[in-house]
Formats: structure tokens, sequence, C-alpha cells
């Protein structure tokens, strides 16, 4: 077992935390090596201290050395650094020696080596997962043997805006040394903190690190981030939001919504295979691509870790596709997701989402009680499976039984090949007219004509745009991601 600590990451506090006076800490990044598996864990030196004091109680015959604690003085010193990150590769390389261990289920918490040993292929199961017990985010991700942490913001060129959100923007940027054109999505970390939305964050980088295989999701190429702000490198899809078209048809005809909602419910599908909840499922976050296949995207709702038998809790979504046992506060499961597959769908084929109203208490109240109305020229196929969606029992609603299987198995898809689909083999009803992979035709012109702020690339901290994440908060620790295919290098 190859194992090896990177340079630690110091965490600079911004302006405010200066006035503030806040406690700033050193971060150790540790890449662990196991076979064709690389993994990296983020662990502050009282993390190694409670460690070695475990282990040294409980194998007292067992020759152990960690750096000593420095009370007084600077700690930030870049030469006590250095001699602290020796000391604590000793320490850890000597606990690998010793078979009984690394059996030990705290050594193994600490390292991640039991979840390690069941890895295979370094494109999957990568995750990150809390330290409940100490509250820190210690992060574990598996980058295979291209990984690059270290992309920054000044690898990119800042082409146009493209999009704006609560947290941040979303900028159309083209990568220096590759040439190739992305969707940067760039958040303010205080914005997010304010909010206390960092977990939500978390769980959107972790639900686009398993998408990578999903012909339907967008990709994330790159995650990083400087002192202020976390960049997320997508996927640029520029055939438009569904939202945008809806808004330019009113409606579709039925072939092409059921071509639409076809490929949707194979992403949801997916993402209930492993274990993801959507949640915030409506046309603004399902966009065309160049050639008119849907691309799902914005997984900051998602929820992870619920299989067919468990549920949730929490309140949120949009008004518009709330399921009625989302509104009333009770648990729920990933039904909640086929609902508003009937919401969308619903939509594309009247214009407007069921039970619509301009004031939200009354548009709750009609999801909760009112019956749903169809158009008298909507195909029978089509009204059953929108009554079967839009049933306002969760446990006799389509797709509570069996999941996905019970949506392909439904009359209103009986022409859809279902392998076809998912290997894109089946022409989609709609050209959106791309003229090349820079085009920005079918975004909204309140956006691109806008000037793209400096300040996307530049970090407030510091004078230079290159700052990595070495400048990394602690409430983000294990942000930085880079995909494992050959294709993507900086």
């Amino acid at each position: 077992m190859d194992y090896k600590v990177v340079c630690p990451s110091v965490r600079i506090p911004s302006s405010d935390e200066h006035r503030e006076k806040k406690k700033r800490f050193t971060v150790y990044k540790v890449i662990v090596s196991m076979g064709r598996n690389e993994w990296f864990i983020f662990r502050r030196y009282a993390e190694f201290d409670k460690l070695y004091n475990t282990v040294r109680k409980q194998f007292p015959t067992i020759n152990l050395k960690i750096p000593a604690k420095r009370i007084f003085g600077d700690n930030f010193d870049p030469e006590f650094i250095q001699q602290r990150r020796a000391g604590l590769n000793e320490f850890i390389q000597n606990l690998l020696q010793h078979q009984e261990l690394c059996s030990h289920p705290e050594v193994q918490s600490f390292l991640n080596l039991d979840r390690a040993r069941h890895q295979s292929d370094p494109s999957e199961d990568e995750d990150e997962r809390s330290d409940h017990k100490n509250g820190s985010p210690s992060q574990n991700v598996n980058l295979g043997p291209s990984g690059n942490p270290h992309a920054k913001p000044s690898d990119f060129e800042y082409l146009k805006l493209i999009g704006k959100g609560s947290f941040g923007k979303v900028v159309l940027t083209r990568g220096k040394l590759d040439g190739r054109y992305y969707a940067v999505k760039i958040l303010q970390k205080k914005v997010i903190l304010n909010k206390k939305e960092q977990k939500h964050i978390m769980a959107e980088r972790n639900v686009l690190l398993k998408n990578v295989k999903h012909p339907f999701l967008v990709r994330l190429h790159y995650s990083f981030q400087t002192s202020d702000k976390l960049y997320f490198v997508l996927d640029f899809i520029n055939g438009g939001e569904l939202f945008f078209h809806l808004q330019r048809e009113r409606y579709f005809a039925e072939p092409r919504a059921r071509f639409y909602a076809a490929e949707i419910a194979t992403a949801l599908g997916y993402l209930h295979s492993m274990q993801i909840i959507y949640r915030d499922l409506k046309p603004e976050n399902i966009l065309l691509d160049s050639q008119g296949h849907i691309v799902l995207t914005d997984f900051g709702l998602c929820k992870e870790g619920i299989s067919n038998s468990d549920k949730t809790f929490t309140f949120c979504g949009t008004p518009e596709y709330l399921a009625p046992e989302v509104i009333k506060k009770q648990a729920y499961d990933n039904t909640v997701d086929w609902w508003c597959l009937g919401s969308v769908l619903y939509e594309m084929l009247h214009g407007l989402p069921p039970f619509y109203h301009r004031d939200t208490a009354t548009m709750y109240d009609n999801i909760l009680h009112s019956p749903l109305v169809i158009k008298s020229d909507i195909s029978l196929p089509a009204s059953s499976i929108l009554e079967d969606l839009l049933e306002k029992d969760p446990k006799q609603r389509l797709g509570f039984r069996h999941d996905f299987e019970e949506i392909k198995n439904h009359p209103f898809f009986t022409n859809i090949n279902w392998t076809d689909l998912v290997e894109k083999r089946i022409p989609p009803p709609y050209d959106p007219q791309v003229d090349g992979p820079d085009d920005i035709s079918n975004f909204d012109t309140e956006f691109t004509n806008a000037m793209v702020p400096d300040s996307v690339c530049i970090s407030s901290d510091y004078s230079i745009v290159n700052a990595s994440v070495e400048e990394a908060d602690d409430a983000f620790v294990g942000f930085s991601y880079a995909a494992p295919s050959d294709d993507f290098y900086f």
C-alpha cells in the first residue's frame, strides 16, 4: 500500500473573519493509494492526536509516535507545518504496517480503509461522508488514475453569463488548455453559509459524482474552490431549458411530450437505483442538448441514501410541483419524483402545471383536495398516466411498488424501446438548431446580454486568480474533484 501526505491546506480567514478574530487552522490533505484506487481524506492535527491516543491505549506494546502539540508560537509557520506533516506521515505509515491496527474500527474509519477495500472501479461509487462524531466534514473521493484536484479559476476563459441563482452565477467558459466549452457554476460561500445550505451543496456534488455514466444527467468534470467561492465545472448543454421552449410554444404535441417524459423517467429511475431522491423536477431544471435530448441538472435538493423502503421528512421543492405528502409535512419516499414527473408531463401537454394558482396557499389546497382536470383532446393512455402519477395517495401512485419498472410498463410508453432510448438511437422530435458548441441563442438574453463580472475568477482575499483548494473553508473540505476520464485534463 502506497501512502502519501500532500501539502496541508491552510485556511486563511476572510477580511470579515479577521475582524471577528475567528480561529484559523491547518487541514492535512492525504491521498491514500490501494491498488488501482486512490482517495482523499482530510484531517486536522487534533484528529490525528485523538486517533493516536486511542490506539496507544489499546495497543501499548506497539511503538507509535506523533508530533507533539505546539502550545506556544506560530502554528502556521511553514517550517513547523513541514515538520508536523513529516511526523504525521510517519505515524500513519507505522499504523499501516500493523495488521491488527489496520483492522481497528477507528483506524478504518479514519483512513476510510473498510470502504476502500470494496471499491473496484475508480469511476464508480465516488462518495463523501461527514464525520458525525465530531461534526467536521471528512470527505472521501476516489479520483482514479487521472485525478487532478488542482483545477483553478484561471484555467478558464469566462465568456458569457448564462444563468443566475440565489447562491451565484453560471458562466459559459472555455478551458485554456483543452479548448472545450463548459458551464461553470460559481457559488458564494458566504451566502451558502449564511443560509445554512452547505449540506445541500455538498449533496449536489456527491450526486454529480455518481452521474458520470448516465446519458440524461449533466456531467461534472471538476469541482474546486477558492477562499470565498465554489466552482462546479459542468457540461455546457446549449439546447435551452425545457421551460424556455414551453414558454415559447405554450405546450407540446403528445409524441414530443412522451419522448421527453421517457428520457426524464430513465434519469429518475437511475437516481432511485443509486438511492437518491431528486425532489426538484421542473422545466427549469430540464435542459435540451444540441441534438434535442433532455439533460437533468441542478441536484441541490437531492436526498441521498433513500432506498425504496426509506422515507424522509424535509419540506423542500418548488411549490407548483410539490406532492401532497410533502405539503402535509408527512414522511415521503421516492414516489414524490413520480408525482413531479406527472406534473411536468401535465404542463407539457396543457401549458400550466396541474392545480396551478397564482396564490400559493390556494394552489396547495388544490393539490391536496381538487380533482385533476384533463383536456378532452388528450389520449386515453396520456390521461391514464397523468391520473396514475398525480394520485394524491402515494401508496396508490404509479411507481410506489416497483418504481421505474411500473413507469416503463405503462401503456403510454408502449411504443418506446427503452434500450434504444437510453442509447440515444431514437431521433428527438425537436431540433434546437444549435450552431456550434458555444451557441447561446437558447438562453435568456437577460443573462447573455449582461457583462461577466470580473469577480467570478478572483478570490476576494487575494490579488491573484489562481487561488486553489489550499484556501478551503472547513465547511467545504473535500469539495474538490476531477473526473476520472483521460479526456479531461488541466
